[in-house]
């Protein structure tokens, strides 16, 4: 009982240790990228932005959202795009991934406490072997976002010379492999002028795929190859449910969207807007000539969004395909929840089914919320909200228009769908360590 007592303290303080260290990482350096991007030597004019504007985009970009106030090629200078860049990185790869990646480079020795918090933000399993994943972490993304930048290089400086050429190369390919979908072709256009082309929609899409797959699933596609059935049933949930959402859409808008389209395009046009809604947040194609429906389909791709330890958002492929086999599990009257032959825990599904109740809210109320403010018609606010919950980034193009107070319903959004599904997570790990009593049970009518 005395060891009981001593312990339940204690795992409580670690899990809420990881929690505000996670929380308070993201926070400081949104609001550090903000005032950086105050200065007068970020902006193209010279001048000093509005602290709204500066801090709508660094949460953009440290959220990796890509929703933006201003155009990013056109406002802000050489100075002003590198802080974005950098903001980019730090949020797609993760707060502690990067911090404990200083902290390598230093040579500093990496605590239990650093590791635990680490194994946390990269919904790693087990706390043992958590720096080499960090070392493998670091080394695939440079590789990765290395050879991304060189594939598009010639693309771009055939299109913008060599010095901002190569810049392109580079800013877009870790604004993909982080799935940002900051561009910087000028006026809000993303990479629409690319829509026929094959080396960059192809180079895009493949780096956020990647980005999204999870950096747990890398390992076990690097470590098992082509051997699927030992895979974590992690990686199978992700893989499978990925494929899944990647082809039905993009077979949907193409014989409804991109009906018009003909040939490669046709095809492109297809794929590209079904990949990139997984919170990537480029667009090749222009969404005021979709239907509602195609833009109703993206909403709903947008929530999902990637996968978990990746550098995707949205309430994460686990969580939906969690909830879809339970409701199957339920309404087979089957007692488990039962996935590629093993049974899911409990736990594990309470926490899909709170995560995918608090997206459905964060949804319902954001949406309410900018409609009203701005007077704006329901769809239209609700892909606005969708992008942003989801950490996606792509808009209507309401954005830069919107009120002071619907600014700051889409800053919070972004910053709770890139931080609320870990807060909800740890706070119900710590919840479930505690030692209770447990009250009588009385069943009650659902359904």
């Amino acid at each position: 009982m005395i060891a009981k007592l001593r312990k339940t303290p204690l795992s409580k303080a670690r899990k809420f240790s990881s929690f505000r260290i996670i929380v308070s990482g993201f926070a400081g350096v949104i609001l550090l990228g903000a005032l950086l991007l105050m200065l007068p030597i970020s902006s193209v004019s010279g001048k000093m932005t509005d602290f709204l504007t500066a801090l709508f985009t660094s949460t953009s970009a440290v959220c990796v959202t890509g929703l933006v106030a201003v155009d990013t090629g056109t406002y802000w200078s050489f100075f002003g795009q590198l802080i974005i860049l950098i903001l980019i990185q730090i949020g797609g790869l993760g707060v502690v991934t990067m911090g404990i990646a200083v902290s390598m480079a230093a040579g500093k020795k990496i605590g239990l406490m650093q590791r635990s918090v680490m194994s946390d933000s990269v919904s790693a399993p087990q706390v043992g072997g958590i720096v080499q994943l960090t070392k493998f972490i670091i080394k695939g993304v440079a590789l990765i976002e290395g050879l991304g930048a060189l594939i598009m290089a010639p693309t771009f400086i055939g299109d913008y010379g060599p010095l901002k050429g190569i810049w392109c190369a580079i800013f877009h390919s870790i604004s993909a492999f982080c799935n940002a979908g900051f561009d910087l072709n000028g006026n809000y256009s993303s990479l629409v002028r690319y829509a026929g082309n094959p080396l960059i929609n192809i180079t895009i899409m493949a780096l956020i795929i990647i980005g999204g797959l999870g950096f747990l699933t890398w390992g076990d596609i690097l470590k098992h190859k082509w051997h699927i059935h030992k895979y974590r049933l992690q990686s199978k949930i992700i893989l499978a449910t990925s494929a899944i959402l990647i082809t039905i859409p993009a077979v949907i808008f193409y014989f409804h969207d991109f009906s018009s389209e003909t040939g490669m395009n046709r095809i492109l046009l297809s794929l590209f807007q079904s990949v990139t809604t997984r919170t990537a947040g480029f667009n090749t194609a222009d969404f005021g000539t979709m239907s509602e429906a195609g833009l109703f389909l993206m909403v709903v791709l947008m929530i999902i969004g990637g996968a978990p330890g990746s550098t995707a958002g949205g309430m994460k492929v686990t969580t939906f395909a969690i909830v879809i086999m339970n409701m199957l599990s339920v309404m087979g009257r089957h007692h488990d929840t039962n996935i590629s032959n093993r049974r899911l825990a409990e736990d594990v599904i309470k926490n899909a089914s709170t995560v995918f109740v608090m997206y459905l809210t964060l949804l319902t109320a954001g949406t309410i919320m900018i409609s009203i403010a701005d007077g704006l018609p329901l769809m239209p606010s609700l892909f606005e909200v969708a992008s942003a919950v989801g950490t996606v980034g792509l808009t209507t193009g309401i954005t830069p228009g919107l009120s002071l107070v619907s600014k700051i319903v889409i800053i919070c959004l972004m910053y709770t769908g890139r931080v609320g599904g870990l807060t909800l997570v740890f706070a119900a790990r710590a919840r479930l360590r505690t030692y209770e009593s447990r009250l009588p049970e009385e069943r009650v009518m659902v359904g």
